[in-house]
This record gives structure tokens, sequence and C-alpha cells, in this order.
């Protein structure tokens, strides 16, 4: 039995091809402005990784803010519960997920069998996801992978006082002309932005079996300052990529739609 999850978000489209409950195939792609496109897209660059066409899946799931707008799937499903899902079924026994996307950070806390209990979101601000991070990268001018790499050079971290990404832009651009270096400002992003995330996941009441999925859970340096703030050792899915993980979760609910075994 062939099942699918697509995930598509405000930056990124995400698909998991599951055969046999087995993952064979998963794509990442920079989103389109029309969801349905961007689903496509991504469906089609999975599907021919696993050397299947559409007609081959069986069902499929649909995830992410684009979700509803997405016309060859079978059902649609919020990506809150799919993160609890697919996280649960890499890593089980995990209590709570840190997910940070593109334009969000959600912080969830799971049953044990990776039903959402209860959960906190910052949707509101920039600043504490991963369009902070790029944004502040494209300042810096230098990629986001170097962003979070640069961290573990710094000798004096920058301090950023600015919550606000406008007003952190201002003052990055003014420590970069005073002759800042790049290591101690890429820090300080970093530090800032984990700082942004632990109020939100001690405002939600911090569990010890934690996972971190999202596109920023490859970034090094936030992860480092995280587990710092936190004092837990942050799990990254195996497997699969961290940003395909409301995916994966999508594909699973097809598979047990379908009548497949949990």
């Amino acid at each position: 039995m062939n099942v699918a999850g697509c995930d598509v978000g405000s930056l990124t489209a995400k698909a998991v091809i599951l055969a046999d409950r087995k993952i064979v195939s998963c794509s990442i792609q920079r989103a389109t402005s029309r969801p349905e496109d961007s689903a496509r897209n991504v469906m089609e660059e999975a599907l021919a990784g696993a050397s299947l066409s559409f007609k081959d899946i069986n069902y499929t799931v649909a995830t992410g803010y684009g979700r509803e707008r997405i016309p060859f799937i079978n059902d649609a499903v919020s990506e809150i519960s799919c993160h609890g899902r697919g996280a649960q079924w890499l890593i089980p026994g995990v209590q709570m997920i840190i997910d940070i996307g593109g334009q969000d950070c959600k912080a969830i806390k799971l049953d044990r069998d990776g039903r959402v209990v209860k959960f906190a979101t910052n949707d509101k601000c920039a600043a504490g996801t991963g369009r902070f991070l790029e944004v502040m990268a494209k300042l810096l001018g230098i990629s986001l992978d170097d962003l979070g790499t640069l961290s573990s050079k710094a000798r004096a971290p920058l301090d950023l006082a600015a919550a606000c990404t406008i007003w952190a832009q201002t003052e990055v651009i003014h420590h970069l002309n005073n002759g800042m270096g790049l290591e101690d400002i890429a820090a300080g992003i970093n530090q800032a932005m984990a700082k942004r995330v632990a109020m939100i996941v001690n405002g939600l009441g911090l569990e010890r079996n934690v996972c971190i999925t999202g596109g920023v859970a490859k970034n090094e340096g936030v992860v480092a300052y995280l587990e710092k703030l936190l004092g837990v050792k942050l799990k990254r899915p195996p497997k699969v990529d961290p940003q395909a993980i409301g995916a994966l979760g999508a594909a699973i609910l097809a598979h047990e739609r379908m009548g497949g075994p949990q």
C-alpha cells in the first residue's frame, strides 16, 4: 500500500511517500505563491524519487496552511496533529515537540500515544521563526548554514537588545558598521532566537523528552543555545529531514485511514 503526506507551509512544501509503512521518498521545495502548485510540484518530485505516479498512491493526507487548497488529496489534518504523529512514530515516548518553521514557532505537548495534549504558538511576529534567521543571514551576506555554524567561533557574542525583527536589523547594521565580527553577531542572532523560543516552551511547561523539528532544527547555533537555556538535550528525528515531520505524520495518518496497522 502506497500513501502520501503533503505539507504546504508558508516558505516550503514537503512530501513523504510511505510504501507498506516504510519511508521510500521525501522531497522538500521552496513554496510558490499558490499552495496547489507547491503541493503538486513537491509531490511529483517525491513520486519520481519512489518511481511512482499519482495513480499509484492509495491515499493522501495534506497538512500545513495551504492544505485546503490541494485538489488531489483525500483528507486534510492540522499541522499540529501531524507533527505529533510524525515525531511520536520516529521517537516513541517523546513528550514535547518544538517546531520552528518559516513563519511560526510551536511548542506541542503529547501524551504517550502521540496525541496532542496542548500547544502554544508564536504566529504574530517574525521573531522566533525561520524568517527572522533568513532576514538576518541576508543582512550579513552569509548563508543560513553559515549563520548556524559561525556561533561556535564567537568570542564575545552580541547581546541583541531588540526583540522585534525590524529593530534587530537596525541594531545588527550598527554593530556591522562598528566592525564587530560576523561570528559574534551570528552568535547573538542565534541566541536571541533561542531566547524567544524558550519563552514559548517554558510558558507551556517544559518536558524532559523533547524533539526539535522544522528547518531551524538544522541550525547548530540555535539548537545549542536552546539546549543551554532549557537544560535538556533536544532530540532530532532520525530517518527523515526535520522539516518533513509534518508531511511524515500526514503520511502515517493516510496509512492508518486505509486500515493499515499503527
